[in-house]
């Protein structure tokens, strides 16, 4: 009886929170769709606000570079990640494997005000124009740490009988990387590259101090405009940024499915 108590509280708790959690986002979908142009009475359905979305000339062009930094960051970010997760796997001398891990961890638990005020003083310094270089780069250096993290456990979890065996069968250092363990560590791969890239589309702090005049973010697009005054707009913007971190949430979901299965058919052999 305790047991099922237990667990019904739970659920209610686990209930509880995610209301608290998505009510505001619905909230802002269902206003949305609103006729009214205001987020006090739903007065009609209509799609205004979404064509005005695509109609915007200079929206559309921010969410192009939000999408093109977006998934360069995470592309190279995760090249660079994973090379940094082998590093501190395979480094032989346990303290430096910890000091490498602590300079890993640094950029995540910074504040991201710091973060991009010092990002802010580099460029200056090193005299870089504010724009789509400055804001890449440190995209790039936020991102790393975060595919480390998605990559290394996986690099744990590989039996060290693998490598030994590939070596042993006669496999050179570069058959081993690319036939043992990269493709062993691809679902971490895969997970860090979608966590990268979901930082990316959702960073604020750290873009806001890096761009310059003429080049935006859509976190920084939206955060100006809410400034000026309620737009549905920007509810039909947040909707579709919405259902498309949903869709990648979808594919990574899927993509582990696959491996999963691969891996238990190559088990089963």
């Amino acid at each position: 009886m305790k047991l099922k108590k237990r667990w019904k509280w739970s659920n209610l708790y686990l209930i509880f929170v995610f209301i608290v959690l998505y009510a505001p986002i619905f909230y802002l979908m269902y206003y949305s769709f609103n006729k009214a142009g205001n987020m006090h009475e739903f007065s009609g359905f209509t799609w205004e606000w979404y064509k005005e979305v695509f109609q915007d000339t200079r929206l559309m062009i921010i969410v192009i570079n939000t999408l093109v930094i977006a998934l360069l960051a995470s592309a190279i970010s995760t090249v660079i990640g994973v090379m940094g997760a082998l590093a501190i796997r395979f480094v032989k001398r346990r303290r430096t494997k910890n000091a490498l891990l602590s300079l890993n961890n640094v950029l995540i638990v910074s504040p991201d005000v710091i973060i991009g005020a010092s990002f802010l003083i580099l460029f200056t310094i090193a005299g870089i124009k504010l724009g789509f270089t400055s804001v890449l780069v440190s995209h790039i250096a936020f991102c790393i740490p975060i595919v480390v993290l998605m990559v290394l456990p996986k690099l744990q979890e590989m039996s060290p009988t693998l490598i030994d065996a590939a070596r042993d069968l006669g496999a050179s250092q570069w058959d081993v990387l690319s036939k043992v363990i990269l493709p062993y560590i691809t679902p971490g791969i895969f997970a860090g590259f979608f966590m990268a890239l979901t930082y990316s589309l959702d960073d604020f702090a750290v873009t806001f101090f890096v761009t310059g005049n003429g080049y935006s973010t859509l976190s920084v697009e939206i955060y100006s405009r809410a400034r000026q005054g309620i737009s549905l707009t920007i509810n039909a913007l947040s909707t579709l940024l919405f259902f498309f971190s949903i869709i990648l949430v979808i594919g990574y979901y899927l993509v582990n499915q696959r491996q999963a299965r691969t891996n238990g058919m190559g088990v089963k052999r």
